[in-house]
């Protein structure tokens, strides 16, 4: 990394911190550490943990630090290099391909066929999708979203791209990134992820803050929330979090229902503020009967 491209950056874990706290990411010193190594080392940062604990909401807010374009790309059953990497807008080539005919018809001229090819395959009719946008793109950061929903496939094209900051297009030949872009891989640990793009990654784990950061991640995120409140809320998710729900609430959740309860005007959160709000903290209809029937236990101190 040259001295240009690291000008600008936090120098230190504690730096990284303050620096994702004024962007409302609050990040304990394991997590400050470890995106800091990731950026310095040039290493993806392999973030794994129970749905929201944080994991993308990080590489947004490494992305705001850094001043970088934050380029997402979201995993999922069946994707393949070719909706990860590039494509051609065959659409587009066929109009111009009979621009070309139509053009050469009028004025009775001979169309060169190596010209034309090469016509085709200009940049204007690539469709870079996120990992090659994310090699052109200075700074980047390349979020690779829930890569335990992709499979072994995918897993060897990645671990592959993330090697060697390049990739090749036939057709235009080798796009090798000047500054590698800054790399979060998330995973819901659906499944194990295999050892080799693992071992190219530092590793993190994260889990739901305890209550006392919730609290604070809940004023930080909404200045206007009353301290009482922003308590409430953040002591009735950690209960949630230990019921058995088909899917506990994360941070994303916490920070929802404190909203909601602000919006219908509740200075506290009671029975019947809970009861009116459920929607905002759980999204299946057997979690929100399961707990609107012990609403009073969840809220008891």
């Amino acid at each position: 990394m040259t001295d240009a491209h690291r000008a600008g950056r936090p120098d230190s874990p504690a730096a990284l911190a303050d620096a994702l706290r004024a962007t409302g990411y609050l990040a304990d010193d394991g997590l400050a550490t470890a995106a800091y190594l990731a950026l310095e080392m040039q290493r993806p940062l392999f973030c794994e943990g129970e749905p929201g604990t944080g994991k993308t909401a990080l590489a947004q807010a490494l992305a705001q630090v850094l001043g970088a374009e934050l380029i997402r790309l979201q995993c999922h059953d069946g994707i393949d290099a070719a909706q990860a990497l590039y494509d051609w807008d065959f659409p587009r080539q066929l109009l111009h391909l009979r621009a070309l005919e139509a053009a050469a018809s009028v004025d009775g001229s001979t169309l060169d066929a190596d010209a034309v090819e090469a016509s085709l395959y200009e940049d204007r009719f690539l469709l870079a999708r996120p990992i090659l946008r994310a090699l052109r793109t200075v700074p980047a950061v390349l979020l690779v979203d829930e890569i335990d929903r992709a499979d072994d496939e995918f897993e060897a094209f990645l671990l592959e791209v993330l090697s060697e900051h390049a990739v090749t297009i036939p057709e235009v030949g080798e796009v090798r990134a000047v500054v590698p872009p800054v790399v979060v891989l998330t995973s819901n640990r659906t499944r194990e992820v295999h050892d080799a793009l693992k071992r190219r990654c530092l590793y993190l784990w994260l889990d739901h803050p305890d209550v006392a950061r919730e609290i604070e991640i809940l004023r930080s995120r909404l200045p206007g929330v009353p301290e009482r409140l922003a308590q409430q809320v953040a002591t009735a998710a950690q209960k949630l979090r230990t019921t058995d729900l088909i899917k506990p609430p994360g941070v994303a959740e916490s920070l929802d229902w404190a909203r909601a309860l602000q919006l219908v005007g509740a200075r506290t959160l009671d029975v019947d503020s809970a009861a009116r709000t459920l929607g905002a903290v759980l999204k299946y209809r057997e979690d929100a009967d399961r707990v609107r029937n012990r609403l009073d236990s969840l809220l008891a101190s």
